[in-house]
């Protein structure tokens, strides 16, 4: 009987370990199936390009595993048993798909991601916009779309994808009045340079930073800040961070207090050894012990290191040992520009952070690399 092996998410991390395990092993002796909510892959990196009226290539789940033996399934989980090895599916309308609403493994690989994270702040779900997903990108384009010259958008978060997103949109709609509220300052965790060449680009997209900001409540018309102040806001993107899919802390693995899977090095779980977790479902650590951040920086080389060891584990192989680190942070910062600032392995900055446009083909090329 052919083992049976089932990826659970096709995002970066989903997408990377089905098509890994696909070339590691043969189809006679695997099954290997990968269910997604959705047919395509979705370039979430580009979130913000498709809120700016951006058209993405059409990437079809099929077609990236064409000619790998695996299936792709089209459904939603709703739950995972671990203890009997089964996944629930759900199709689009709520009914099992394809007639069955269970399917088996031996091998489970949990890549389920996650979503926007509204910390609580009242406000958010009824009046933000969220980049976390392609159904909140496309509602955020058709938002921005309809804001007439001089309308105030305020992206909330000074992270990666607030970052991204501010820039993106001050680029491609210079008659709007674009904000950020950071908690800190911009760009803390930059180097110097780093800093020098964003802030630089925020003014040159006429970009008004608030800094120390903390964000209390979302209205329909405005931002009510922790200081008692507000600020004006015709369209809220709140970008303040991720929380994982809800589904692993239902069933009895062991997870972190914020519901990632804890796993070893090998992306293992640590309380059930037929389930794999990867990407920002898994709690894993780097070389220096280092809690690996929700990035598509972190989750593919996890899908990697967890393909490899299921292959190892199955044929009798050598297990992997190479430690997973980092060697920079892309940030893109509108289409002509971008960042690349260098970090240790254990991701701290280092002095080098050039920017410009080469900067920024070199993000775009990262971006378009092959997720599989």
């Amino acid at each position: 009987m052919k083992h049976r092996i089932v990826i659970l998410g096709a995002g970066y991390a989903g997408a990377s370990a089905a098509g890994r395990l696909a070339r590691r092993l043969h189809a006679d002796d695997v099954d290997l199936t990968l269910v997604n909510a959705e047919p395509d892959f979705v370039e979430r990196v580009r979130m913000h390009q498709v809120a700016t009226g951006q058209q993405l290539r059409h990437r079809p789940l099929t077609d990236l595993l064409a000619g790998t033996g695996a299936t792709v399934r089209v459904a939603r989980v709703t739950a995972v048993d671990v203890d009997r090895r089964t996944v629930t599916l759900a199709g689009p309308d709520g009914d099992a798909p394809d007639g069955a609403a269970e399917l088996g493994y031996d091998t489970l690989v949990y890549a389920l991601g996650s979503s926007m994270d509204d910390h609580g702040v009242p406000g958010v779900a009824e009046h933000a916009h969220e980049l976390a997903s392609r159904p909140g990108a496309l509602r955020l384009r058709e938002r921005l779309a309809e804001l007439a010259p001089g309308s105030r958008v305020v992206v909330v978060g000074g992270g990666l994808t607030g970052i991204e997103s501010a820039t993106e949109i001050a680029e491609a709609r210079e008659d709007l009045d674009v904000t950020m509220a950071v908690r800190g300052e911009l760009g803390d965790w930059l180097s110097p340079a780093g800093q020098r060449h964003l802030r630089g680009t925020c003014d040159r997209l006429g970009i008004t930073v608030r800094e120390h900001t903390a964000v209390e409540r979302v209205g329909a018309t405005e931002v009510l800040t922790g200081d008692g102040g507000t600020i004006p806001a015709d369209v809220t993107v709140w970008t303040g961070g991720f929380a994982v899919h809800p589904i692993a802390a239902a069933t009895a693995l062991q997870v972190s207090e914020r519901g990632r899977i804890v796993v070893d090095r090998t992306m293992r779980s640590v309380s059930h050894p037929d389930v794999y977790a990867v990407g920002d479902a898994a709690q894993a650590h780097g070389p220096l012990g280092n809690p690996l951040r929700m990035s598509c920086a972190s989750g593919i080389p996890m899908a990697w290191q967890a393909a490899d060891s299921i292959a190892a584990r199955l044929t009798g192989g050598k297990l992997p040992n190479a430690p997973l680190g980092y060697v920079h942070q892309c940030i893109s910062l509108g289409r002509r520009d971008g960042l690349i600032q260098f970090v240790t392995s254990d991701d701290q900055a280092k002095p080098a952070a050039p920017g410009g446009r080469l900067a920024a083909g070199y993000k775009e090329s990262s971006a378009r690399a092959r997720p599989t």
